[in-house]
Order: structure tokens, then sequence, then C-alpha cells
């Protein structure tokens, strides 16, 4: 299957990873901005935390995935759950307006095409996690190791794994 694919797989592992890793922040540090962006090699951190704080997070992470915790891969903020919502309440919007040529008949059905827009939306709340618990993450972390957490600049890590 394509998402068994090495650098597929290991991006879906470093994206469980990140969430994770997240997930561990936002219970050690509340109120905080967090974010991160997930690659083959590792992934992003985007956050006001030490590297010491940060590799402690980690480490946490993958023990709790390690035993179990899969629900620690799917996270409410990822792109993922965003990326969903649009494409299916963009999509179900256009409907309506389709081969419409006429501006009048156009501006006639907006509340109709808005009205689809939301209830494309609504479909899309559940299928966001669906989509990162099956497609986007992989909470097996298989043989994955942390190698290293390098600062990049006040607010940016780098982390690598293997």
């Amino acid at each position: 299957m394509i998402l068994d694919l090495p650098p597929i797989l290991a991006t879906r592992r470093n994206h469980a990873l990140e969430h994770a890793t997240l997930h561990v922040l936002e219970d050690m540090l509340p109120n905080r901005h967090l974010a991160g962006h997930s690659n083959p090699t590792g992934f992003f951190i985007f956050a006001n935390v030490s590297t010491a704080e940060l590799t402690s997070a980690i480490t946490r992470a993958l023990t709790r995935l390690r035993s179990g915790e899969s629900n620690l891969a799917i996270h409410a903020g990822c792109g993922t759950n965003l990326a969903t919502s649009m494409i299916v309440a963009g999509s179900l919007a256009f409907l309506p307006l389709r081969g419409r040529k006429s501006t009048l008949l156009r501006l006639l059905l907006l509340p109709l095409s808005l009205a689809f827009g939301l209830f494309g939306y609504a479909l899309s709340q559940p299928l966001g996690p669906w989509l990162q618990a099956r497609v986007t993450t992989e909470a097996e972390m298989g043989d994955l190791r942390l190698v290293d957490v390098v600062p990049i600049r006040q607010g940016v890590h780098r982390v690598l794994t293997q």
C-alpha cells in the first residue's frame, strides 16, 4: 500500500509524534501557542519552549504512543482537519452555482450555496480526525527514535528522527 512506502510511513509516524508532542506540551505548558510541521526526517515545533522542555515532551510522547495511547496521534488543530473542512464545505457550496451563467441567478442562489457550505462543514467535522487516524498519521512508532532537537531560532525547533 502507498501509505506504507518508507518516506510516506516515516512522515506519518513523525506526524503522529508531532501531534503527541503537542498534546504533552499543552499539558505541561497551558495557554501557549503551539504548532508543528512534519516530514520524513522529523518535524518542526513552533512554540516558545526551551530545548530541554521540548526534548522532555518528545520523550514522553514517544513513550506514551509506544504504550498504546494512539489517541495522541490525533490533534484538533491539525491541517488535515482544516483542509478537509475547506474542501468539503467549498465543494458543496459550489454545487448550486455550478453552470449558472446569470449573475442575478447566482446572487439569488447565494443563500442556498451558503446553506450547502454550512452543511458540508458540519459533515466534514468527523472526517478530518478519521483521515488523521487512517491516512495522515501512524501511531505505531515501529523503530522510530529521536536523534536530535535543534534550536533554529527563538520559538522554532527542528526535531530529527530516524
